[in-house]
């Protein structure tokens, strides 16, 4: 590895370390409770580091879901080879759990600045993990023949992602007042009836 690499992956490590701290921290503390000066303290880094991979804390609601790819891929190792109906509910329980133990709070924060300020927010990337996993494992269905006709893969991914999203901002709705996961199986079981050959 070269001097470049060693520092892109350097820099990748305490980005990384950043997003992790403040999760951590914002699981314990609102996120107006939590201060950059707290993020870098705990993380061992200068304020000088923590502005050079972010411009500010409000950039953290852009990038606090990175490490669900990481986490999904994880959920999804060694269940290559499972049924459709057991993969996506692997790929939702793993994106429920994410949700629900490593970031409720900056979910929270996220959409509603999202909803606040969305001219300051980047257009949501259709392009993102969660719903190319469902697509992934819908066309596979598809090519199995284990899903019904008159819907497309894109359909439904589209429906389930949106749907699932929603079930998270409900709970955010709800101050995080019940499992989102138990409330996700509920909801994934009507699912499975309604768009899955058995």
């Amino acid at each position: 590895m070269d001097y470049a690499q060693r520092r892109q992956a350097q820099a990748r490590q305490t980005e990384q370390a950043i997003l992790r701290t403040a999760l951590a921290l914002m699981r314990e503390r609102d996120f107006d409770q939590v201060s950059v000066r707290d993020i870098c303290r705990e993380a061992g880094i200068t304020t000088g580091a923590f502005y050079h991979h972010f411009p500010s804390k409000e950039a953290l609601l852009s990038k606090g879901f990175s490490p669900l790819e990481q986490y999904m891929e994880d959920a999804l190792t060694s269940h290559e080879e499972e049924g459709t109906s057991l993969r996506l509910w692997l790929i939702l329980s793993a994106y429920g759990r994410y949700i629900e133990e490593e970031c409720g709070e900056l979910s929270r924060r996220y959409y509603q600045r999202r909803l606040t300020s969305p001219k300051d927010m980047a257009p949501l990337d259709p392009a993102r993990s969660i719903r190319q996993a469902i697509l992934e494992c819908l066309r596979q269905a598809m090519e199995q023949g284990t899903l019904p006709s008159g819907h497309t893969p894109e359909w439904l991914a589209d429906f389930c992602y949106r749907h699932f999203r929603g079930v998270v901002i409900d709970w955010l709705l709800h101050a995080r007042g019940y499992c989102l996961v138990d409330k996700m199986r509920e909801d994934f079981v009507f699912f499975k009836s309604a768009f899955l050959n058995p």
